[in-house]
């Protein structure tokens, strides 16, 4: 299943449909909701960090992954390794970005009944490396509709520079998110994704998802990767950074 560069230079994405089988996608959603319940809803367990959705604290919940937002640093489990360095994946991955790889970014998305969307942002904003671009993989493990809050991008928007972030302006947004206010976003098409199906995405390409407004879980995996010997030049230690190196691609060939 090679990738669609093409579209990548244009587009700043592209998916591949049916890209992972439900029994993947199972095992991932089982281990973040044991990861979920052992945290009690936020905080670490495994070195996983455990991040609630601030929009529904204080509401009532039956199960504490009812309330969690994101979970991070979970590319070194195994549920989520072998997903991460499928020799598929990675030949993708390369044919983008090279033969030597890390991921240094991962994040499980329960994006629960009520919890609201995030707003436009270019991933790029928040990776202070010296090299560019990163690319992400968002994987669904639910079906992503325009009623549970689907991604919507900006075809193209990646060809430009890192625009201007401000802390998400809405009372009780979750920590960390940043939108992007200056920009027409008149243009951006929605990603509508079966479970399986696979996005991969440049870090510079603007997108955002809405309010899941249905009764069921959209979830979904994301992993951001970069070229091997990428420096990180924050001054500070990201709490959700974790570099690991894949497996060179010519290792399966």
């Amino acid at each position: 299943m090679p990738p669609d560069s093409d579209a990548f230079e244009r587009n700043g994405f592209f998916v591949l449909k049916g890209f992972a089988g439900a029994a993947t996608c199972r095992a991932m959603l089982d281990d973040v909701v044991r990861v979920s319940r052992a945290a009690k809803g936020a905080g670490l367990h495994e070195g996983c960090l455990v991040m609630p959705e601030n929009n529904l604290a204080g509401g009532s919940v039956a199960r504490a992954e009812e309330g969690v937002s994101k979970i991070f640093k979970l590319h070194r489990r195994p549920a989520f390794r072998g997903f991460i360095e499928d020799p598929r994946l990675l030949e993708a991955l390369g044919s983008l970005l090279g033969a030597k790889l890390d991921c240094f970014l991962s994040q499980f998305i329960f994006k629960n009944p009520g919890a609201w969307g995030q707003p436009w942002h270019q991933d790029a904003h928040y990776f202070h490396f010296d090299d560019s671009p990163q690319v992400g993989i968002w994987l669904a493990i639910t079906r992503a509709t325009l009623q549970n809050g689907c991604l919507h991008v900006m075809p193209g928007s990646h060809h430009e520079p890192v625009h201007e972030h401000v802390p998400d302006r809405r009372p009780s947004a979750n920590l960390g998110y940043m939108e992007i206010v200056d920009h027409d976003t008149s243009a951006a098409v929605p990603v509508l994704l079966d479970p399986g199906d696979l996005l991969v995405f440049h870090s510079h390409l603007m997108h955002s998802s809405t309010d899941n407004e249905s009764e069921e879980i959209r979830a979904a995996m994301v992993y951001h990767c970069a070229r091997s010997g990428t420096r990180d030049l924050a001054d500070y230690d990201s709490p959700v950074h974790d570099w690991m190196p894949l497996p060179p691609i010519d290792a399966h060939s």
